[in-house]
């Protein structure tokens, strides 16, 4: 029982004080009266764990870890293809619902009509773990930049966003599925401060 609430407060612990989202240029203004928003997510800077890996060599990580573990090779493409549709599919829709749910400004992808687009560039990446009692939230970082559709060069506004907590109160076993729950709660924080901002 020690164990359990001991964890509790770690993940509450995470949840309360590990998101850190500043302005770091531009203002809101631009959303006032603002109906839409497209959505374009950016991965092509992404980095992993404490030390800093990019994508080839946290796919190779896995590899050599599923390998370790005695598993066969099917369950090292298994994971793969996770991961890619991962990245492709759950963490854009896991982003879009949360925004949808919590702002009045309607986010979709491969919207042109749209006057601004929000690009989510996903800058740091640290997966978590799960371990049954014992678990440990993942990490997102992510640049948030609202640009112009059609000029993507005119930056409107930039927020540094750090260390999203993902996860849920009893734990995830899935990798992918933590990282997704940092996008669900770097969307609900990005979308308050907006309906705060453009009041």
């Amino acid at each position: 029982m020690k164990k359990l609430v001991f964890a509790f407060f770690v993940f509450l612990t995470g949840m309360i004080f590990g998101q850190k989202m500043k302005v770091t240029s531009g203002n809101f203004d631009f959303l006032k009266g603002q109906t839409e928003l497209n959505l374009q997510m950016d991965y092509s800077h992404v980095e992993f764990y404490k030390e800093n890996m990019n994508e080839v060599e946290y796919i190779a990580k896995q590899q050599k870890d599923i390998q370790k573990a005695g598993k066969s090779p099917d369950e090292f493409e298994k994971w793969k293809k996770d991961w890619e549709y991962s990245k492709n599919t759950q963490f854009v829709d896991k982003f879009l619902a949360s925004m949808n749910k919590n702002t009045d400004i309607k986010t979709s992808v491969n919207n042109p009509a749209a006057k601004y687009t929000l690009i989510v560039e996903t800058v740091w990446i640290y997966p978590g773990w799960f371990g049954g009692i014992m678990n440990q939230p993942s990490k997102l970082s992510t640049l948030l930049k609202f640009v112009e559709t059609s000029d993507p060069s005119h930056v409107l506004l930039e927020i540094d966003s750090k260390n999203a907590p993902g996860d849920n109160f009893v734990g995830l076993p899935n990798n992918n599925d933590r990282i997704s729950e940092g996008y669900v709660k770097t969307a609900k924080t990005l979308a308050h401060m907006i309906e705060k901002k453009i009041k």
